[in-house]
């Protein structure tokens, strides 16, 4: 079910999102420490602020805010939280969020409808591929979303093809919430014992932290791996722990929806700016209905393009396209501009690689310089020079790859402090 804000007319949806804003405004003034200080440096008038434009006079806040100034972020006393939860740390130390009924009522909500989205129902089964543990607030609000929805949870966790096929064949749960690489781990290891994967009761997946759709909407690399064996739907969700708020696919594949009683989204260019109609720039939230640590104007460090043009599921809300990558990321390398997941996706595509890292160093030039590692049971020299022509083909570079035992690299990707496979290293100063 569609919730009825997002099947208005965008003049119906800005109104809304306008007094939802005006009421966050004053709720950050009287409870804030951060913003009530921001607000006075800057001589910043609230009641000034009426219109989602008029947003653009406010000043963003960044992942360094929140590490610097962690504890002025909190607008409730400490005995109200909940529940506590962490960001992964990928570009930096972890920032500490809190989270009270409401807000975890909230996350429930936000979860559920976006489920909807991807067509989950009460009375479905679904089995749950990630952890809840580790102060990891994703497995947390899947969990809490399905059980809103009266949806059967199996809580396998990651990893371990061997349990996670006991689970499907044992109580046929008719989705999937997974890492979309791991789908291939389950195939390989279904045909190894065959397991008739296409007879089997999954019939969608929900995927979580890797590149589904490729700009245009059209698959990618990965997700044409996995269909082309398994015929399952795949669909694609992205959330932070920052948004307490997620954007899913419907079924029609084009874009995450957003919920504009969760959320206001910007897409702003270097100079903090809106980027025109259909370009890509930085995504910037504003969450709307938190209590504990509710933020205004924080750029997520993910660049993306907003979609405006009705759905033809009927929500009239933006869509947020696929992700190109984190700006801190962003590669130069001898004249074009790239982002890790167009790798991880080229990558994806070689049956012999195993396992792979990419790494990013600065040369004595002061240029970037990329070094791909592989683990591979192939270590022909007609193999790497087969991926360097496959990425000189679809990227215009030619990085330097290294073949290393598995055993070395998987030490490295899943490490265990972290709570995702770790495949980019960055050791650019």
């Amino acid at each position: 079910m569609i919730p009825e804000i997002e099947s208005k007319n965008t003049e119906e949806i800005k109104s809304f999102q306008e007094q939802k804003l005006q009421k966050l405004l004053v709720y950050l003034s009287e409870n804030s420490p951060y913003y009530r200080t921001l607000f006075l440096r800057e001589n910043i008038k609230i009641q000034n602020i009426k219109s989602l434009t008029d947003l653009e006079s406010l000043p963003t806040t960044s992942k360094n805010d929140l590490q610097l100034h962690n504890d002025d972020f909190f607008c409730v006393p400490m005995h109200e939280i909940i529940d506590y939860a962490t960001t992964s740390g990928t570009l930096g130390d972890p920032v500490t969020f809190g989270l009270t009924n409401n807000d975890l009522d909230r996350l429930a909500y936000n979860e559920a409808i976006s489920f909807e989205c991807a067509g989950i129902k009460k009375g479905d089964v679904a089995q749950l591929m990630t952890t809840l543990d580790r102060r990891f607030m994703a497995g947390l609000a899947y969990f809490l979303g399905l059980r809103k929805l009266g949806v059967g949870v199996i809580r396998v966790g990651a990893g371990i093809p061997e349990l996670q096929w006991d689970s499907i064949l044992k109580y046929k749960p008719k989705y999937l919430i997974a890492v979309p690489s791991f789908l291939l781990k389950l195939i390989e290891y279904a045909e190894s014992k065959g397991i008739d994967y296409n007879a089997s009761s999954v019939k969608s997946v929900i995927c979580i932290g890797e590149t589904l759709r490729n700009q245009d909407f059209t698959s990618s690399l990965l997700a044409e791996k996995v269909t082309s064996k398994w015929n399952v739907n795949l669909y694609s969700t992205y959330a932070s722990t920052e948004m307490s708020t997620a954007f899913t696919e419907c079924e029609f594949f084009q874009g995450g929806h957003q919920h504009p009683e969760l959320i206001i989204t910007e897409v702003l260019d270097e100079f903090d700016k809106p980027v025109k109609e259909g370009e890509s720039g930085e995504l910037t939230i504003t969450t709307l209905g938190v209590e504990a640590m509710p933020l205004l104007r924080f750029k997520t460090g993910d660049i993306v393009k907003l979609h405006r043009e009705k759905c033809k599921c009927g929500r009239n809300t933006p869509r947020v396209g696929p992700v190109l990558g984190r700006k801190q990321q962003m590669i130069k390398y001898k004249g074009t501009t790239l982002y890790p997941p167009v790798m991880h996706d080229l990558l994806t595509s070689f049956e012999e690689i195993q396992q792979h890292i990419i790494q990013i160093s600065t040369n004595s030039f002061g240029t970037d310089e990329i070094i791909i590692k592989i683990a591979t049971l192939n270590t022909s020299k007609e193999l790497l020079d087969n991926i360097k022509d496959h990425f000189r083909a679809k990227l215009r570079v030619a990085p330097n790859v290294e073949v290393l035992p598995l055993v070395e690299i998987n030490k490295i990707v899943f490490t265990p402090m972290s709570r995702k496979p770790i495949t980019f290293i960055d050791l650019r100063k």
